[in-house]
């Protein structure tokens, strides 16, 4: 896997370019991974694996429509967000970590098998 943004002087012209990218970046900065972009594909996805099998995932086609999700080990959705990109990735950064009791773990539905 490649980070979709190579890290160093570059993000700060990426950023300044298209500022709403900083978001993808703060994500970068916490661990996320992002899968490289294929040709004709109109969307970003990117990741975040926890210890126990759990997993974070955003869904980016434009900074106006993103989805944030976590799957448990067994790929069921316990969390789910739509909105803008900053709204997502807010909601992802305050979202507990899934060994705390706070954390969401009732299933929603069924996520993609990853991998």
């Amino acid at each position: 896997m490649v980070n979709l943004i190579a890290p160093g002087a570059g993000d700060a012209a990426v950023v300044a370019a298209y500022p709403e990218l900083q978001h993808l970046l703060d994500l970068r900065d916490g661990g996320w991974r992002f899968l490289p972009i294929e040709a004709g594909r109109d969307r970003i996805d990117g990741f975040r694996q926890w210890p126990g099998g759990w997993r974070d995932a955003i869904r980016l086609k434009d900074s106006g429509d993103a989805l944030g999700l976590r799957l448990d080990r067994d790929y069921a959705i316990t969390w789910e967000y739509t909105g803008s990109l900053a709204d997502v990735v807010q909601e992802l950064l305050l979202l507990p970590n899934p060994g705390s009791r706070l954390a969401p773990r009732l299933a929603r539905g069924r996520g993609p098998r990853l991998g």
